[in-house]
């Protein structure tokens, strides 16, 4: 293992984010190794000043004439009319040109580019949720040629996943956070259609909440940014961070003002050589530090989540950064530091110094060559002139040939070989400079450009299948199972996992299948929304005998999940939910691959997308109160103290509207529910013209007596065809995005 610290010491990519051209070249400048942006498509930061295509094809050239490398964020989820449609001609071109990588969300986009664009990287986006070694695995296997870690997981954690994989690891090191984990957000989709896994958080997180438990308020009005992180800086922990297997730094901020990103990629640069230097964890001056704080914090800073688990000062409870009247104080900022960066990284052009030679003799044509890393070029220009009054000098010909100008090129050497009595015209010498640079320039971007492979027709046609759908649902308690088990409709049952007891696990899912069979109905076990490092140990070890005993399978609901499945040769008993995303037909086709069971169609498809896809093996969700965010920070523990007992707690936001909160303290996260439950009651009709393979009941909070009662309704409704009768309605509840199209 010291022989690995030691190789990665050596090497590492700081890699920054950029909003603009002008971020770019700001990054660039600063030092960065690599920059992360977006297109005019299919990126998680759609506000941002993003490339037109032009843009960014000029970005690919300008990122490797200056040796650095450019990743293309194509991480959002894709419809099926953009993955068919869009992609390959908004990809194409860049491709071409030379672009380094793409960062992917979409399981079903990493499938099309790897056969699509052959040799292209792929790095997994954060919005994948990876948190351990089987998803980074499966991801490799996948063709990830790098994973991007989530922000959540520990140094411990990552360097497992370093040690068992040998994949490339990306993380983190600077910027904001998000309160739930990435890719596993619906808060902003459902409040107001505004998805992030389309680009378009409208950040509720960073908003007021009131926060209750047992109608006892546990904050107030000084804390009340209850889901605000502060941001994350780790300049004082890089060591550490490399020596867990990270080998690329990433910064955070494609909002941001290029200002900022100089600004950022300064500070860690110098710091980040000194680590590769062998310096462990350097002193981080108090100018430095301050330094990063003027140019943006979110009331401090913390080093993310690299060394704790979650707590209180990760968070901007106060959100300092309004005064009492309720004004931005961030216009207060540091104008001076602002001014001295624009002045050395925006308005100063970062040019590549290069070595000369030119050779000029009468009746011979001229000869310039010129190097610039492991980069030649040599042109011939027009034939040298005898000199018939006034002969060119060599002090004339410097000056002519150094003037660069505002290309990418500043001479630091340059030798001039020419005889007595010579003459050439300036403009020929100013021709001869410029082919000699465009010569270099091509030798610089040659090597990267592509040609695109022929394209064979990929219909991905699909059957679908005539079969009367199932009714399933999920239950997170025992009474709600044992609810289920008298309505006779039903034809497996969901159980979460933390109704049954680690010390008797076996034993008790075994009494569990018992009465499901008596009852005429599978068991499936419901695993974690999120599991991390050894979280499943104490019950996977019994996954396959319990298999045996009759249970049917499992509901999944991250990569890490499925991945300990298919580790134990148990893959084709997975459920895919709905948060394991097949928005378009190339996702499916992944995981048909991968052996799953079946899916359930995402939550963020209206009823026109769902109709286009092939549903055949999937399950929808007709009833139950959405999930809206998976967090590792913990309310109770964060208003309140931990107590280590599951608690439901209540989120009140401006309007009144009421969240339920549950911490689940076992595999330690929340999970924030809408405040109104999904309900399709009302629509079976048109559910039923989707030909889903299964109908599913998703139950959280809801009494033992409520979920008999809700479970008896929708049976009847879309099991047998009865009317919806007036007093079956269940009060307030939402469609979801059934009617409501999501961009």
């Amino acid at each position: 293992m010291e022989k690995m610290k030691d190789k990665r010491k050596k090497k590492a990519e700081l890699l920054a984010p950029a909003g603009s051209y002008a971020a770019l070249e700001a990054a660039f400048r600063a030092g960065a190794d690599a920059v992360y942006l977006g297109g005019q498509k299919f990126g998680a930061r759609a506000y941002a000043d993003n490339l037109d295509t032009d843009q960014m094809k000029e970005a690919i050239r300008y990122a490797h004439i200056h040796g650095r490398q450019l990743y293309l964020t194509v991480n959002t989820l894709l419809k099926n009319r953009e993955l068919k449609k869009e992609l390959y001609e908004y990809l194409a071109p860049y491709y071409e040109e030379g672009l380094d990588a793409v960062i992917v969300q979409d399981l079903g986009v990493l499938r099309f580019i790897r056969r699509e664009f052959p040799g292209m990287h792929i790095h997994a986006s954060t919005q994948m949720t990876i948190t351990g070694v089987e998803s980074a695995r499966l991801l490799k296997d996948a063709g990830a040629s790098r994973i991007v870690t989530a922000r959540e997981l520990s140094l411990k954690e990552i360097q497992a996943i370093y040690q068992e994989t040998g994949i490339e690891i990306e993380s983190f090191i600077h910027g904001a956070l998000c309160y739930c984990y990435s890719g596993q957000c619906l808060m902003s989709s459902m409040i107001g259609g505004r998805s992030g896994n389309r680009g378009r958080c409208a950040q509720p997180c960073r908003l007021p909440y009131q926060v209750y438990r047992n109608g006892k308020r546990l904050n107030d009005e000084k804390t009340a940014y209850a889901l605000s992180p502060k941001d994350m800086c780790t300049v004082r922990i890089l060591s550490d961070i490399i020596d867990a297997g990270v080998f690329s730094l990433k910064i955070e901020g494609r909002m941001k003002k290029p200002e900022y990103t100089a600004g950022v990629v300064q500070v860690y640069r110098k710091y980040l050589d000194r680590v590769l230097a062998g310096e462990k964890n350097p002193q981080v001056s108090r100018e430095d530090y301050q330094m990063l704080m003027d140019l943006y914090n979110r009331d401090g800073f913390h080093e993310s989540y690299y060394k704790v688990r979650n707590g209180k000062d990760m968070m901007a409870l106060r959100n300092e950064k309004k005064t009492v009247s309720g004004t931005d104080i961030r216009a207060e900022r540091n104008e001076e530091l602002f001014s001295q960066l624009r002045n050395h990284y925006l308005e100063r052009k970062k040019q590549e110094k290069i070595k000369g030679i030119l050779t000029l003799y009468a009746g011979c044509s001229a000869i310039m060559e010129v190097t610039c890393r492991q980069y030649h070029a040599v042109v011939e220009g027009a034939v040298v002139q005898q000199a018939s009054s006034r002969p060119l000098d060599e002090e004339r010909v410097r000056r002519q040939i150094q003037k660069t100008g505002d290309t990418e090129f500043v001479f630091e050497q340059l030798e001039i070989f020419m005889g007595d009595d010579i003459f050439m015209p300036m403009q020929q010498l100013n021709e001869l400079r410029r082919n000699a640079l465009e010569s270099l320039e091509r030798e610089m971007t040659d090597p990267f450009r592509r040609k695109l492979p022929v394209r064979f027709d990929d219909h991905n046609t699909f059957i679908r299948k005539e079969e009367i759908p199932h009714l399933y649902a999920s239950v997170r308690t025992e009474n709600q199972l044992q609810a289920l088990l008298k309505v006779g409709d039903v034809t497996g049952i969901y159980a979460d996992c933390g109704i049954f007891s680690k010390d008797r696990f076996e034993e008790q899912v075994t009494e569990a299948l018992e009465a499901c069979r008596m009852a005429g109905k599978e068991l499936y076990l419901m695993l974690p929304h999120m599991v991390r490092d050894h979280e499943l140990d104490g019950r996977k070890e019994f996954f396959r005998i319990l298999c045996e005993k009759g249970l049917r399978g499992f509901l999944v609901r991250n990569l890490e999940s499925f991945g300990i499945l298919k580790q134990s040769g148990l893959a084709d008993r997975a459920v895919l939910d709905a948060n394991l995303y097949t928005m378009n037909g190339e996702s499916q086709l992944f995981w048909d691959e991968q052996g799953v069971c079946r899916d359930t169609v995402p939550l963020e498809l209206n009823q026109k997308e769902i109709s286009y896809r092939n549903n055949s093996d999937s399950e929808m969700i007709i009833y139950g109160y959405i999930p809206m965010m998976i967090s590792v920070q913990c309310l109770q523990k964060n208003m309140d103290h931990c107590d280590k007992k599951c608690a439901v707690l209540t989120l009140e936001d401006r309007y009144q509207k009421k969240f339920h909160a549950v911490c689940s303290c076992e595999f330690c996260y929340n999970t924030i529910y809408n405040a109104l439950p999904m309900s399709l009651l009302q629509d079976a009709d048109k559910v039923r013209k989707l030909r889903v393979s299964g109908y599913r009941l998703s139950f959280t909070v809801e009494s033992e007596q409520k979920t008999r009662e809700i479970a008896e309704r929708f049976a009847a409704v879309y099991m047998h065809g009865c009317e919806v009768k007036p007093d079956w309605l269940i009060g307030e509840t939402t469609r979801g995005h059934f009617n409501r199209k999501v961009e």
